[in-house]
């Protein structure tokens, strides 16, 4: 009787073994086709470009296919700029503050290919995107909305989530100078209170404007404001002298920069990654004054600015395309 049991057991065993390993020589799961842009808290996907006043910068978006097993034939997936989304997501976000929507990227700001094939035997590829960005005016968020586009006659599926089937990229053109600084050295006084408690932001966001110049917002003035526009400051490095210099557009703002302020350029490969270069971009010296003539209705509020700004830039050396190299 012990032999027959254990006979059954074995043969059992033999049985269960074998269809397990038959189960992995077939698919597990759908050949569905994604774009690799994980979203942020802002419902997109932030992508890094360098700034070019002429010529063309190139972003790499992966598409990728999923399964357990490869697929036996090339893929050739179709993309397309996909408004509709874009209108949804400007809504949900900002209700009628429409002076935040993002705003979609036009045609004449970048070029891509309508398909893209994955060849066979792989899982992923690239979507090739040029960007040309001159006089792009980033006060306003661009962002470019793709999506893979289905129909009966593909001879692939997209993936069933929203968000790996579309990509909302939101388009961040950069140079040597601009980013987030560290904002604690910048001093914000009520003008003629110099002595008084001064008001500090912790972070103060830099966008470009051309090779060598960034601009930011005027005091406690953030990208969320109606009227940011009207309190652009804008700076210019020059790097043989290292003199930056500020100015304004608008002339209500009564923008008044003093003195000569100067930056500088240290470079430290960090102690635990050697490979790994910290950069750190010093803009002393900053003083100017302006006014506020849209916060108060009917109200003008004048303001000093005094102090020094940081940004810290990682770079990995151990990637050659110097632009990809930037750890953000």
């Amino acid at each position: 009787m012990m032999k027959k049991s254990n006979l059954l057991f074995i043969l059992a065993a033999f049985i269960f073994c074998s269809a397990c390993n038959d189960e992995w020589k077939e698919e597990q799961y759908e050949h569905y086709v994604s774009f690799k842009a994980p979203i942020n808290d802002q419902g997109v996907t932030r992508i890094y470009v360098r700034y070019k006043t002429e010529g063309v910068a190139s972003y790499k978006l992966p598409l990728v296919v999923s399964g357990s097993t490869l697929y036996d034939k090339d893929i050739t997936a179709h993309v397309a700029v996909d408004s509709d989304t874009l209108e949804t997501l400007n809504f949900e976000r900002f209700q009628n503050r429409t002076d935040l929507y993002y705003r979609e990227l036009g045609s004449s700001f970048f070029t891509m290919p309508e398909n893209v094939t994955i060849p066979a035997g792989e899982i992923t590829t690239e979507l090739g995107i040029d960007f040309t960005l001159d006089e792009i005016d980033l006060a306003d968020k661009w962002v470019l909305p793709l999506t893979i586009k289905e129909d009966a006659s593909y001879d692939y599926t997209t993936n069933p989530r929203k968000n790996y089937r579309k990509a909302l990229l939101r388009v961040m053109p950069f140079n040597d100078y601009s980013g987030t600084y560290s904002g604690t050295g910048l001093k914000i006084f009520l003008r003629g209170y110099e002595n008084e408690a001064p008001i500090v932001r912790s972070e103060i966001p830099t966008y470009v404007v051309d090779e060598n110049t960034i601009f930011f917002y005027a005091g406690m003035i953030g990208e969320d404001d109606f009227y940011r526009k009207n309190y652009k400051i804008f700076a210019h490095f020059d790097e043989e002298t290292k003199i930056v210099t500020y100015t304004a557009e608008d002339s209500n703002i009564e923008f008044e920069a003093r003195g000569t302020s100067i930056f500088k350029i240290d470079e430290i490969m960090d102690d635990v990654r050697p490979y790994l270069l910290h950069r750190y971009i010093t803009i002393n010296n900053i003083d100017y004054t302006f006014t506020d003539y849209t916060t108060v209705p009917e109200k003008t509020i004048s303001f000093t600015v005094r102090g020094s700004l940081i940004m810290e830039r990682k770079i990995n050396t151990q990637v050659p395309d110097q632009d990809q190299a930037i750890e953000w």
